[in-house]
């Protein structure tokens, strides 16, 4: 796989390296090319034929080329296949890549973590010796300067791989670790050799003060000025980052131009080869030689391509070194403009050779006014009158095919350029001009040629005199055709000059662009050819047409009269056939709009020479195929040769498209030849392209409305079909209807004729008016019956115009907002741009300042610079002089120095600061300029959307004008139907209120006589007013809805009106249309179109009365629809009537019987009162009579006591007995009451159900009532079209009278004419005879012998006809007479001699013509006559068969008459029956009242009874009273209870009484609704038997109607064959039409196809961007985020920088101390070395101080070695950066290097190796090595650095790419945007990486072996790795892909690529803030 990449990667290098030194030849081949072409020029060919047959080969090795290249396009799409499927593998490889690097980070970020907890380790132990340092310090009095940093590591938790940005995170991290860990052991080491050194300066006590504070400050200047070199060092990085990447780019735009140019360049030298090849063919060689010419030729490309492939690989190389050199980039550069400026010279050459063609084309002239003299020549030879025409038509069918081809050809352009549009346009502005220029000279010389062959076309006029008229009239057309064509350029030269001003606006278009536009461009020429096909169908059609206007002419006369009667079907054609031409108009301004899109990227093409050339060539072509042509057709005199020509010549028309089209291909590649030299355009590419694609969004737009128009034209035609279909069944139905009313009034007159005939005169009027009644009652239900049929029509009509009408509206709606929103949106732009403008107006102020600004500060940024160079010098001048004289430094020139270090960081910081402005400034005038371009074009942009926006509005007034025009007119048409509809409605309301005011008076009378007989029933009179009063409610209701109905009407009729106006506005427009063509016609001169104009006229005409028949007859359904709803809302309103009758009726009964029980309560209790009232008074006097009873007693029972017991004992039993008698009585009485109450509540429950009853029964008699009301107004409906139709049968009779008499006429005409004839016709025999003239005489009688035999035929038959009229023989013997005096004289001229004969022979002649023309005249009469005749003798069939069906009719109303007498009879029993019953009533009535009288005495009887025993009572108590006086207490208690009895007796009474008169009440209620219930039976009965007789007469008339209907049928079908001898003549005529809409439709459905598919294109682009503009914004955030990070990263290293800086520093000044201290130490150990005792105290001492030293330092060795390794990581990084990046590092950077590693002085330098050595307890063996090794110049370090290590030799070096020269030296922020511009260019893919090969960190040894190899190797291979990135989509690719990972090519690992275990954290770095320094880090640590 690695290998196919490899492979794949050198191939595309290849590809790229294609430019250098082919140039120069390239320039050499180019003019050699002009040349060639001058010269080709110059090689002209005498003669004609020759010069065919070069044409002829020239064609056929340009098909062989072409086909050569179509090859060549397969081969290369083949490749481009597999380029894509090598691009998917490579996809693929990178995933699994990406799994890989993932699986090696984690790997990474575990050794991370390893070396985390080895340096927290020695952290701790670092920490151990600060405070055994410490401790030493205080004892000795010192402070330590400096503090060291340590970092606390931060854990890091990894939620896996979460997308790309944690990709970005893992690597920013990753980064920052390494950094970290670096700086980290930089650190430490430095705190080492600073602990050290304290630990031995405190042993040394000669150190002062002074001298520390003095190195504090020395320390502090150090670090302020490696502060501002690191800040210098990142400005230098960016600047040469800025700067690699703007070589990288001009590199890759010089490299793709030049493999582009190198292609075309390569594919022009193959057709210079072809054409020189052709060239030199001669014009004798045989095809064969150049077929093997053309194989050398390719065998000589083939060479040339491996020589090519060749020069290719030389290339490779050139660019290679190129890429390194900035500066040659730009000679490249001054190469190209300098081959532009020599393409210029080229086009001037062109220019020149265009010259020489002309001059080509005037020889050409000369050869055509030749040629046209050897056709003359021709032409007098072959005059043979059949020849000749054919000639013509054959040289119009050439010319046909000749601008047929001019229009394919076109077209053909059309499609190619539009593949090229807006490339390179200002280029070749002049060449349009001068092609314009030869346009117009061709125009010139096409017309002088056209004149000629007039003129040739005159000749051969004179020639055949006899066919000169037809041959005139096809020359004036062809003539007309031409000068069409010539019109037709014109337009389309002005719409190239528009266009071209178009085309400087658009620029080039992206690929895609592209692919989508030769998509385009396949589909159009599909059109193209299906158009030329319709043309050619077309042509084809209009020569039948002609050929057919010809023949008709003849036949004009006589179907004039026949087309009046088809004109109304015409009509609705000529109606659909004008939509159908706006929706073809229509269609043809979207074509047009499309065609100028096309002729946008047109006019490039047609600016080459070549074309120019070719056209030139077609035209010889042509004129040599016109001569052979005309010598095959002198050869060929058959059609079949004509034919064969035809086909031959189109054979070669095709073969010269092709090459054409060949031709086209290759001046394309050459303008892309050219267009390619500007690159500039480039840039504003994309612009133009969001330009163009907001254009076709509009034009999509604008193509969906236009589809929606058609849409809606295609439904109004479908409404009109539809409404034509109507019209036919209406037309049918009236026929019927008419058809029925004279059979109905032709049974009448038999009827009446019968009547007549009868002997009484009083039967004779009693049937008469029985028949005049029925007749009246059958005319009216048959007018019922029509206006229900008519109202529903109506309905219908209105609810479908409705709909129709309100569906427009909303379409019109929803148009007008959308143009109003897209004004609005226009303003909003507008009103936006205007904004805009100003913005960047005053942001081009801010501009000017800005630069104004810029550069002064860019001078004082030199004049900076130039004093910071000469700071720096005196400042490393000073560091020397610190190094060789540190403690003998003055303070006064340390404040020197200090106060200039601080001029100088002052100076930094400004010069940063100004550098930062700069950029800032340099970045917004950049964007300003990009804004102010995008503000032009969109300003463009919108000018042109205002432009069409202005437009559309201006249409959309027009169309509103016209809309609100026409629903005038339809509101003014639906009035008038208002009115109509009312006048109707008036007349049927009279109608129905005469019958109902009948039928309500004969109820009322009925009532009255029934009510007559009993009038105490109070309650039926006053049920009868109600119903009254309820029937004059109902009225008034009715009128209310007939109101409403009316309303409702009018507002259906308005909407109506508005879509009749509409069409009544259509109409007009096409009369207006009709007009026009009218005044055109009247213009054109020539007969023929004048014909062809006149019967196109009629169709028109015919259509037009057609259309508005169909209006008539829509407006005649919605009316019936009208009336139908109408009828349907009475009905309603009947309905609703009812039920609120129904209710009044329940509520009124209800109440009454409320009222009548109320009422009679109150009687009752008044009653009562009074009667208890009357017994009070009577018991009062009882009392008073009882009490002066009781005093009698008392008073005569003194005197009587003795004798007297008995009869009191005896008194006092019967009262006793009379007491339970009266209980007994009381119980009885209480029974009856409750019996009573129950009796009381069933009546109440009966009468609930009789009312129930009552209700229903009401219910059914208003339905029949409203059944008869309707069946009666039916009969006098009939009754009236029965009069009508009377009516109209004497109409007819008159105009049949008129029709006889006019017969009558036409007969006594026709005889006068036969008279003259037979008189014409001898006279002219005998002349021929007599004289016998000369041929041209004789030519005439023989010519007019046929039709004169007809017409004698005609004549004979006519002539036995009319032989009865004595008018006619009377004046045929006048005529005679008149003859017989002409012939004498006539013979007697003849024989005087024969001039009088020819002279009356013309005459004769003359009068012959006139006669025919009269005979012809009266025939045509006759035959309508005739005609007439039928159609009235059919009319009389008809009435007589009406009048049969009348006689049935009026049999059945005579039935009918007799059943409705039975029914009268019936309603009479009835009645009586009635009476009867109210009788019955009243005997009831008087029952009740006898027993109310019984009741009343007995109630007295009782009172009577009550009275005695009151009386027995007060006896009782007298003699109690008197006799026992000692009895007097039970006597009282008796009394009392008497008392208590005679009560309850009296309360009994008064219930009783109550519950009496109840009961009557109840009994008068049940007898009141029994009688009602009868008489609703009776009623139901009747209605029944009604309902049964309507219904057979129903019955009856349905059969009459079918036995009508059946005869309507018979008429129907021979209606409809007359229609369809009609209808085949139309069909004939609409033929054409219906071609003409089909071709038209095929057009507009492909067009609507390709329109799809572009608006699908379209969204997916959108989709597409708006898929790329959120990524966009998702990556913008995300960058933004990562420049945050990066920031504070920079600041961090700034810090950490500045810190280690502040350490080395420190280290440096310790080394010197610790270097002097040792010195001294060694010189005061000799000199005590006699003195050893002496000395031993304080040797034990250093001896210990030393062993404590020494364990620390093993222990620091260790982290020593760790660190070194480390830094000799980065010294090798270092070093490979110095190598990649060879003469553009500074040498500043390099210096500062060294100084950072070996801040000390060289002649000390060997010292210090040698304390460190002896420190760290390094042998002297190696010591001195190492020493030899610096003499040398070179150390271990730096060998590996440069590549010398054991590790980096298996590393191949390979080049580094100029984005990564300083890919360490720059910041992480620019690494990775570089990052990104690398990954959106296509690069090489990354080669495998072997995994398994990498060593893990264990592995690697303690050692500097180890180590140092791994790191060079990392360093080789990031470089290789970045070098050799994969042309995958950062955006697309996996999440890997988009994570520039170093990959090594080798066995070696970086710790970053080995694998992270899943259970061990990774770790961020600790985030350090700017102004927290290294030493405050480490206080905190010491703290802790």
């Amino acid at each position: 796989m690695a290998s196919w990449l490899g492979g794949l990667g050198s191939g595309l290098g290849q590809s790229l390296g294609q430019v250098g030194g082919s140039l120069s030849s390239l320039t050499g081949q180019l003019s050699s090319f002009t040349k060639d072409i001058l010269l080709e020029g110059a090689e002209e060919v005498g003669d004609a034929a020759t010069e065919l047959h070069v044409s002829n080969s020239r064609l056929r090795e340009i098909e062989s080329i072409n086909a050569a290249q179509k090859s060549e396009n397969e081969r290369l799409k083949k490749i481009c296949s597999d380029l894509e499927e090598k691009h998917e593998a490579a996809e693929l490889q990178v995933k699994q890549l990406s799994i890989e690097y993932r699986n090696q980070l984690q790997q990474k970020e575990v050794e991370i973590s390893h070396l985390k907890a080895r340096q927290n380790a020695l952290q701790e132990q670092l920490q151990k010796v600060q405070t055994a340092v410490q401790s030493s310090q205080s004892a000795a009095g010192l402070q330590p300067a400096t503090t060291s940093a340590s970092f606390v590591p931060v854990v890091r938790h990894s939620s896996g791989f979460e997308g790309d940005d944690m990709d970005f995170g893992d690597l920013i991290w990753s980064q920052q670790e390494i950094n970290r860990l670096s700086n980290q052991v930089s650190r430490l080491e430095s705190e080492v050799d600073h602990w050290k050194q304290i630990a031995q300066s405190s042993k040394v006590q000669g150190t002062s003060v002074a001298e520390q504070s003095e190195i504090c400050k020395l320390q502090n200047t150090i670090k302020e000025l490696e502060q501002n070199l690191s800040q210098e060092i990142d400005d230098h990085q960016h600047e040469l980052s800025v700067l690699q990447d703007a070589h990288r780019q001009k590199l890759i735009e010089i490299t793709r131009r030049h493999r582009e140019e190198l292609s075309e360049y390569e594919e022009r030298i193959e057709e210079l080869e072809n054409q020189l090849q052709q060239d030199g063919v001669s014009t004798d060689a045989v095809d064969d030689s150049k077929i093997s010419e053309q194989k050398k030729g390719a065998q000589n490309l083939e060479g040339g391509k491996a020589e090519d492939l060749q020069i290719i690989k030389d290339l490779e190389d050139e660019i290679r070194r190129l890429n390194q050199k900035l500066s040659s980039a730009k000679e490249e550069n001054k190469i190209l403009l300098k081959d532009q400026e020599l393409l210029k010279v080229e086009k001037i050459q062109i220019t020149q050779e265009y010259e020489s063609l002309k001059s080509d084309f005037s020889v050409l002239q000369s050869s055509v006014t030749e040629q046209d003299a050897l056709l003359k020549e021709q032409e007098k030879k072959f005059q043979s009158k059949t020849m000749l025409p054919e000639d013509v038509i054959r040289l119009q069918q050439a010319l046909l095919e000749a601008e047929k081809e001019i229009a394919r050809l076109s077209s053909l352009n059309q499609a190619d350029s539009f593949t090229h549009t807006g490339k390179d346009i200002q280029a070749f502005t002049q060449d349009l001009q001068v092609l314009k220029e030869e346009n117009v000279k061709l125009k010139k010389e096409k017309e002088g040629l056209e004149k000629e062959l007039l003129h040739a076309q005159h000749e051969n006029k004179n020639i055949l005199s006899t066919y000169s008229e037809d041959q005139n009239s096809e020359l004036n057309q062809l003539r007309q055709d031409l000068e069409r064509k010539e019109h037709e350029l014109n337009e389309s030269i002005a719409e190239r000059e528009t266009l071209v001003a178009e085309l400087e606006e658009l620029d080039k278009q992206n690929q895609e662009a592209t692919q989508h536009v030769i998509t385009l461009k396949e589909q159009l020429s599909k059109q193209h050819t299906q158009g030329d096909s319709i043309t050619k169908q077309l042509q084809i059609d209009i020569d039948l047409e002609r050929k057919k206007v010809a023949k008709l002419e003849m036949e004009k006369m006589e179907a004039i009269k026949e087309l009046d009667s088809q004109k109304e079907k015409l009509s609705q054609c000529s109606y659909a056939l004008n939509d159908l031409h706006i929706s073809k108009q229509q269609l043809q301004n979207t074509i047009k709009d499309l065609q100028e899109q096309l002729k946008k990227s047109q006019d490039c093409n047609l600016q080459n020479k070549k074309e120019i050339k070719e056209l030139q060539q077609r035209l010889k072509e042509k004129e040599e195929d016109l001569s052979v042509s005309l010598s095959k057709l002198t050869e060929k005199s058959n059609q079949e040769a004509n034919y064969s020509c035809q086909d031959l010549i189109l054979k070669e028309r095709e073969v010269e498209i092709a090459k054409l089209q060949n031709n086209i291909l290759e001046n394309k590649q050459r303008n892309e030849d050219l267009e390619k030299s500007l690159s500039d355009l480039k840039i504003e590419n994309g612009k133009l392209v969001t330009a163009f694609e907001e254009i076709k969004q509009e034009l999509n737009d604008a193509i969906s409305e236009k589809n929606k128009v058609y849409l809606e034209k295609d439904t109004v035609v479908e409404a009109l079909k539809m409404e034509k279909k109507h019209l036919e069944t209406e037309l049918n139905q009236t026929e019927k209807r008419l058809f029925e009313q004279a059979q109905k009034y032709e049974q009448t007159i038999q009827e009446l004729s019968n009547a007549r005939s009868m002997d009484t005169s009083a039967l004779q009027l009693e049937h008469e008016r029985l028949v005049k009644q029925n007749q009246e009652k059958d005319f009216k239900i048959a007018e019922f019956k029509r206006n229900m049929e008519q109202m529903e029509i109506d309905h219908q009509e209105t609810k479908e115009m409705l709909t129709t009408s309100l569906g427009g509206q909303k379409q019109l709606t929803e148009l007008i907002k959308e143009k109003e929103e897209f004004i609005e949106k226009f303003k909003n732009q507008a009103l936006q741009v205007k904004q805009e403008l100003e913005e960047y107006k005053k942001a081009s102020k801010k501009q000017d300042v800005l630069k104004q600004n810029l550069e002064e500060k860019d001078k004082s940024l030199a004049i900076m610079k130039e004093e910071n160079n000469h700071l720096k010098e005196e400042i490393e001048r000073l560091k020397d002089q610190q190094s060789r004289s540190a403690p003998m430094v003055e303070p006064k020139t340390l404040d020197i120095i200090i106060e200039l270090e601080s001029e100088v960081t002052q100076l930094k910081v400004i010069k940063n600061n100004l550098e930062e402005e700069i950029e800032v400034l340099k970045k917004t005038i950049e964007d300003q300029n990009q804004k102010t371009v995008q503000l032009q074009q969109s300003l463009q942009e919108q000018r042109k959307q205002i432009d069409e926006s202005k437009v559309q509005c201006e249409q959309m007034n027009v169309t509103h004008e016209r809309l609100s025009l026409e629903k005038d007119e339809e509101i003014k048409n639906l009035q008038k139907t208002i009115e109509q509809i009312k006048t109707q409605l008036h007349k049927e309301r009279q109608v129905i209120q005469t019958d109902s005011s009948d039928l309500f008076q004969v109820t009322k009378v009925q009532t009255l006589n029934g009510e007559n007989g009993n009038e105490k029933h109070d309650l039926s009179k006053a049920e009868i007013e109600r119903l009254v009063k309820g029937i004059k409610e109902r009225e008034m209701e009715i009128k209310l809805l007939n109101e409403k109905n009316v309303s409702l009407s009018q507002q259906i009729d308005q909407l109506s009106k508005d879509e009749v106006g509409k069409l009544t506005r259509i109409i007009q427009e096409k009369d207006l249309e009709i007009q026009a063509l009218n005044a055109r016609v009247s213009s054109a001169s020539y007969r023929q179109d004048v014909l062809c104009l006149q019967q196109q006229l009629q169709a028109y005409v015919m259509e037009r009365e057609q259309v508005l028949a169909v209006l008539s007859e829509k407006t005649r359904e919605n009316s019936q629809l009208k009336t139908e709803y109408h009828k349907i809302m009475d009905m309603v309103a009947a309905k609703e009537a009812a039920l609120v009758r129904l209710q009044e009726e329940n509520q009124k009964l209800s109440n009454r019987f409320e009222n009548s029980s109320q009422d009679m309560f109150r009687e009752t209790i008044q009653n009562l009162s009074r009667i208890i009232r009357e017994k009070d008074i009577e018991i009062d006097a009882l009392s008073q009579k009882c009490q002066t009873l009781l005093t009698v007693l008392q008073t005569s029972s003194t005197g009587t006591d003795s004798g007297s017991g008995g009869v009191n004992s005896n008194q006092f039993e019967e009262l006793l007995q009379e007491r339970d008698k009266l209980k007994q009585q009381v119980k009885k009485m209480e029974e009856w009451k409750q019996q009573v109450i129950t009796t009381v509540q069933n009546m109440q429950h009966e009468s609930a159900h009789l009312q129930e009853e009552l209700h229903k029964l009401q219910a059914q008699i208003s339905v029949e009532s409203d059944s008869n009301s309707k069946l009666q107004v039916d009969y006098n409906g009939l009754i009236q079209s029965y009069e009508q139709n009377e009516k109209k049968l004497k109409s007819f009779s008159q105009e049949l009278a008129q029709v006889q008499h006019t017969i009558g006429q036409l007969h006594n005409t026709k005889d006068l004419l036969l008279g003259k004839l037979d008189l014409v016709t001898p006279s002219v025999a005998m002349a021929s005879i007599i004289s016998q003239p000369p041929v041209i005489q004789s030519s005439a009688p023989e010519v007019l012998s046929d039709e004169t035999k007809l017409l004698q035929k005609e004549l004979e038959q006519l002539k036995k006809k009319l032989q009865e009229k004595d008018s006619t023989i009377r004046t045929l013997q006048e005529n005679n007479q008149r003859l017989s005096d002409s012939v004498a004289t006539a013979s007697e001229v003849e024989r005087k001699g024969q001039e009088g004969t020819d002279s009356e022979i013309k005459q004769i002649k003359e009068k012959h013509d006139v006669l025919q023309k009269s005979l012809r005249e009266k025939d045509i009469l006759i035959k309508s006559k005739s005609d007439q005749l039928l159609s009235v003798s059919e009319n009389l069939s008809n009435k007589e068969n009406e009048n049969e069906l009348l006689k049935q009719a009026v049999t059945n109303l005579k039935e009918r008459n007799l059943i409705l007498e039975m029914d009268i009879r019936k309603l009479k029993e009835e009645n009586e029956k009635i009476v009867a019953s109210c009788r019955e009533k009243e005997t009831e009535f008087r029952a009740l009242q006898e027993t109310n009288m019984q009741f009343s005495m007995m109630l007295k009887e009782k009172e009577f009874e009550s009275h005695s025993m009151k009386e027995k009572a007060l006896t009782f108590e007298k003699l109690l009273k008197e006799k026992e006086q000692g009895k007097t207490g039970e006597l009282n208690q008796l009394l009392n209870e008497v008392k208590s009895m005679q009560e309850k007796a009296v309360t009994f009474q008064q219930e009783r009484d109550q519950v009496m008169v109840a009961l009557k009440q109840k009994q008068m209620e049940s007898s009141a609704l029994q009688s009602e219930i009868q008489h609703l039976r009776e009623k139901e009965q009747r209605l029944n038997q009604e309902l049964e007789r309507l219904r057979n007469h129903l019955l009856e008339m349905e059969d009459s109607y079918t036995r009508e209907a059946l005869a309507a049928e018979d008429r129907e079908a021979k209606l409809r064959k007359k229609v369809s001898v009609l209808e085949e003549k139309l069909v004939s005529s609409s033929t054409a039409v219906e071609n003409a809409s089909h071709q038209a439709s095929l057009q507009v459905e492909s067009l609507q196809e390709q329109l799809n598919l572009v608006s699908k294109q379209r969204d997916e682009t959108v989709l597409q961007l708006t898929i790329s503009q959120d990524q966009v914004k998702q990556y913008a955030l995300s960058l933004a985020n990562l420049q945050m990070v990066l920031e504070q990263f920079q600041q961090e290293e700034k810090a950490m920088y500045s810190a280690e800086l502040e350490k080395h520093q420190k280290q440096t000044a310790e080394w010197k101390k610790k270097a002097e201290n040792l010195e001294e130490k060694v010189v005061s150990l000799q000199e005590s070395l006699g003195e050893a005792n002496a000395a031993l105290d304080a040797a034990s001492r250093l001896t210990e101080q030393l062993d404590v030293k020494e364990e620390q330092i093993e222990e620091l060795k260790k982290e020593g070695e760790i660190r070194k390794e480390m830094l000799e990581d980065v010294q090798n990084k270092l070093m490979n950066l110095i190598n990649s990046t060879e003469g553009k590092v500074d040498k500043l950077l390099m210096r500062n290097l060294f100084v950072g590693h070996f801040h000390t002085p060289k002649n000390k330098r060997p010292e210090v190796l040698r304390l460190m050595g002896s420190i760290l307890g390094i042998k002297k063996e190696e010591l001195d090595q190492l020493l030899s090794e610096e003499q040398r110049g070179v150390t271990r370090w730096v060998t590996g650095w440069l590549g010398g290590g054991t590790g980096s030799k298996s590393v191949p070096n390979t080049p580094l790419r100029p984005t990564h020269q300083n890919i360490f030296n720059s910041s992480f922020s620019e690494l990775f945007v570089k990052f990104l511009e690398t990954e959106s260019c296509p690069s090489l893919p990354p080669p495998k990486l072997s995994v398994h090969d990498m060593k893990p960190l264990g592995a690697a040894g303690t050692g500097k072996a180890g180590s140092v190899p791994s790191s060079s190797q990392i360093q080789d291979s990031a470089v290789s790795g970045i070098s050799r990135r994969p042309d995958a989509n950062p955006f697309l690719a996996p999440r890997s892909a988009a994570v520039p990972l170093i990959t090594p090519a080798t066995s070696s690992g970086h710790l970053l690529m080995k694998p992270i275990s899943d259970a061990l954290p990774t770790f961020t770095p600790l985030p350090v803030s700017p102004d927290a320094s290294a030493g405050a880090v480490l206080k905190d640590l010491l703290k802790q």
